[in-house]
């Protein structure tokens, strides 16, 4: 009888190196000129996880945004992992944005990964666990082109494959 071989397909984040990059955009923003005075400000919550953005205007807000794109980019964390809302009207003439880090696979993405798996016709069999897809076949090279194609598709998130045994 053949060995299962099988991987892990999740979605995670080093909140770490999210915080650095929020401290180093935080710096940032008392130090480059065009938004030292603009009383753009930006705070990380480690604990839901979320940015918050508070700016006089929608473009200073995107100019932080975008400071804190480059810093992430630099330490490896797609930007695929940060979910931002709408900006929201605040005091004054000001606005406030939220993004969220997406830490996991939700049941809607995994059940559709799933289905995509399925589709290719190939011999393995993905299952839903949690906030994770665990894939498994006898073939290694199916798992193989799993993986290839799963790279290839666009989920809204970043995708690893951990765990191939």
């Amino acid at each position: 009888m053949a060995k299962e071989s099988s991987f892990d397909v999740v979605s995670t984040v080093d909140i770490q190196e999210v915080d650095n990059a929020f401290q180093q955009t935080s710096r940032e923003l008392t130090q480059r000129y065009d938004l030292r005075q603009s009383g753009a400000t930006i705070s990380f919550s480690k604990k839901d996880q979320t940015f918050t953005v508070s700016a006089p205007s929608e473009f200073v807000a995107s100019q932080v945004i975008d400071v804190l794109g480059t810093k992430l980019v630099r330490r490896q964390i797609d930007l695929a992992a940060i979910r931002w809302d709408k900006p929201q009207a605040a005091a004054g003439s000001s606005v406030r944005q939220v993004g969220h880090v997406v830490q996991g696979i939700d049941q809607d993405t995994a059940k559709r990964i799933a289905k995509d798996i399925r589709d290719l016709k190939l011999k393995c069999k993905p299952v839903v666990e949690g906030d994770k897809l665990r894939v498994s076949s006898a073939s290694k090279d199916v798992l193989q082109q799993v993986i290839a194609k799963l790279r290839e598709a666009d989920y809204g998130q970043p995708l690893q494959f951990v765990n191939y045994r």
